[in-house]
C-alpha cells in the first residue's frame, strides 16, 4: 500500500476546478504558434476526454504553453524554443489526463518535426525553434548568407537547431508509449516505444568499465576522452529504468542499465545532494569512479531537482526506495530548517548558495519530502508552490515540475513496484483517500 495523499493534497483536489493555473494566458499570447511541417492538428486546446479526471494544472498547461499543433512552446526564449524533453512531458501528462487527443496531437508533431517523420529511424532532435536568429534574438545569417541578407527576424524560420538527440527525453517517450499501448490498448504506441528503446540502448548507451552499460546524455559529445564519460544523474529515473527491465525483450540489457543508473543516482551525492552533472572516469591502475564535473563546479541545481521528484514517487515496495530516499537525507533537513529548498548547492561540499529554489522547486521536493513522511514540510512546499504561482506565473521548466510533483500528490497518478504508471482514471478516478 503506498502512502495517501497529504492533507493539503487532498483539499488541492476537491478544490481543483478553482485552482489559479500554473502560467498566464499572457506567455502563450506572447508566442505565436509557428509554421511547422505537421501543418495545424486536431487542437490540442479541447478540453480532455469525458472519461478523464479533471486536472486543472493539466487543462491551463495545454492553453498557455501547448500550440494546437502539439508544440510545447518555451516562450521565456527568443527563439521561442520547444526541446524534445517539453514533449516527452506533455506526451506522460496527456496520459495521466486520459486525454487522447492532445497525447496524438503531440506525438505527431514531435515525429514530424523532431524526428525527420519517423521516430521508429531516427530519435528526436533535442531542440527546435527559430532558425534565423541566435539565442539572444539576433539575426543569424542563412547558409551561403551574409548576416545583412538573412531573413528578416520579423517573419522568422523554423526548423531543428540542433539535431543530437537527449537520452532523458527519448527514454520518457519510449516509456510513456509503452504504458500508452498497455493502458489504452493500442499495439501500435506499445510497438512504437519497443523501437524506440531499442535505439536508445544502440545509440544512447555504451559499456563503462567498472559500471557496465550505462545511459549517456546522447549520442554525441559525452564520451570526453578515451576513459572519461559525462553523465547526468536526472535522466534515469529508476522506476522508468525498472519498467524497460521487465517489460522489454532486451531485458537482460535494461537490468544492466538498471543497475548502472542505481549507482548513478546514488553514489554522486557524497553530501546529500544530487549534482547536475558528473564524470565517470576509468583510472588506469587506480579505482574507476565517480568526480566532480568541472564546467558545471559539481553544482546541484536545474537538472538535479529532478532526481528528487523521481525519489520520491518510488513505489512504497520498490525494492531501491529505502535506499535512495537516505540518499538524500540532507535536503530534508535543510527544507525543515529554511523553508524552502536551495536554488544551487556546491555537491562537493555540501553548502548550499544564497537563493531560494523557485515555486517548481517546491513543488518537485514535495513529493520526496511525503515519502519520507514529513508531510507537515511537503504541504508546506505544495502551499510555497502554489503561493509564487499566483504572484508570478511560472515558466515551462517550473510548470512541468509543478505538473509532475503536485499531480502525484494529488493522487492523479503514482507507480507501482514494476515501474508501471498508474493514473488514477484506471480506477474511475476514485475520491482521494
Amino acid at each position: 500500500m503506498r502512502p495517501g495523499p497529504s492533507r493539503l493534497a487532498r483539499w488541492l483536489v476537491a478544490g481543483a476546478c478553482a485552482l489559479t493555473p500554473l502560467v498566464s494566458a499572457d506567455v502563450a499570447q506572447a508566442a505565436a504558434p509557428a509554421p511547422t511541417s505537421a501543418g495545424e492538428g486536431a487542437g490540442s486546446r479541447a478540453a480532455a476526454n469525458p472519461g478523464a479526471c479533471t486536472w486543472a494544472d493539466w487543462n491551463a498547461f495545454k492553453h498557455n504553453l501547448l500550440s494546437a499543433d502539439g508544440r510545447v512552446i518555451d516562450a521565456s526564449t527568443p527563439r521561442q524554443i520547444t526541446v524534445s524533453e517539453g514533449q516527452s512531458y506533455a506526451l506522460f501528462f496527456a496520459l495521466v489526463a486520459n486525454d487522447r487527443a492532445a497525447f496524438d496531437t503531440i506525438l505527431q508533431w514531435t515525429e514530424n518535426n523532431l524526428a525527420q517523420g519517423d521516430l521508429t529511424a531516427h530519435l528526436p532532435a533535442w531542440i527546435w525553434g527559430r532558425t534565423d536568429i541566435d539565442e539572444k534574438g539576433a539575426p543569424v545569417a542563412a547558409s551561403g548568407a551574409s548576416a545583412a541578407s538573412a531573413a528578416p527576424a520579423s517573419k522568422g524560420t523554423w526548423g531543428v537547431i540542433d539535431s543530437n538527440s537527449a537520452s532523458d527525453a527519448d527514454l520518457w517517450i519510449a516509456y510513456t508509449l509503452l504504458e500508452a499501448g498497455r493502458l489504452w490498448n493500442e499495439r501500435r504506441y506499445t510497438a512504437l516505444g519497443t523501437v524506440m528503446a531499442r535505439n536508445i540502448v544502440r545509440s544512447e548507451t555504451a559499456t563503462l568499465p567498472g559500471l557496465g552499460r550505462t545511459v549517456l546524455p546522447g549520442p554525441q559529445g559525452f564520451k570526453l576522452d578515451k576513459d572519461s564519460w559525462r553523465l547526468n544523474p536526472s535522466y534515469v529515473p529508476l522506476q522508468v529504468m525498472r519498467r524497460f527491465a521487465l517489460a522489454l525483450p532486451e531485458a537482460s540489457e535494461w537490468k544492466a542499465l538498471l543497475d548502472s543508473s542505481t549507482k548513478l543516482v546514488n553514489d554522486t551525492a557524497p553530501h546529500g545532494f544530487s549534482p547536475d552533472w558528473v564524470v565517470y572516469s576509468v583510472k588506469s591502475g587506480g579505482k574507476n569512479g565517480f568526480g566532480p564535473d568541472a564546467p558545471t563546479h559539481a553544482e546541484s541545481a536545474y537538472n538535479a531537482i529532478r532526481v528528487y521528484l523521481w525519489a520520491g514517487m518510488l513505489a512504497f515496495d520498490d525494492p531501491l526506495r529505502a535506499q535512495t530516499l537516505a540518499t538524500f537525507s540532507p535536503l530534508s533537513a535543510f527544507v525543515a530548517a529554511h523553508g524552502f529548498p536551495p536554488e544551487r548547492v556546491d555537491t562537493q561540499t555540501g553548502t548550499p548558495g544564497p537563493s531560494e529554489g523557485n515555486g517548481g522547486f517546491s513543488a518537485a521536493v514535495a513529493p520526496y519530502l511525503s515519502a519520507l513522511g514529513r508531510t507537515d514540510l511537503a504541504d508546506a512546499q505544495v502551499e510555497r508552490s502554489r503561493t509564487l504561482a499566483q504572484k508570478s506565473p511560472p515558466g515551462y521548466y517550473s510548470s512541468v515540475l509543478m505538473l509532475f510533483g503536485l499531480g502525484y500528490l494529488q493522487g492523479l497518478y503514482h507507480f507501482d513496484a514494476q515501474g508501471r504508471v498508474a493514473p488514477a482514471w484506471t480506477a474511475r478516478c476514485p475520491a482521494p483517500r
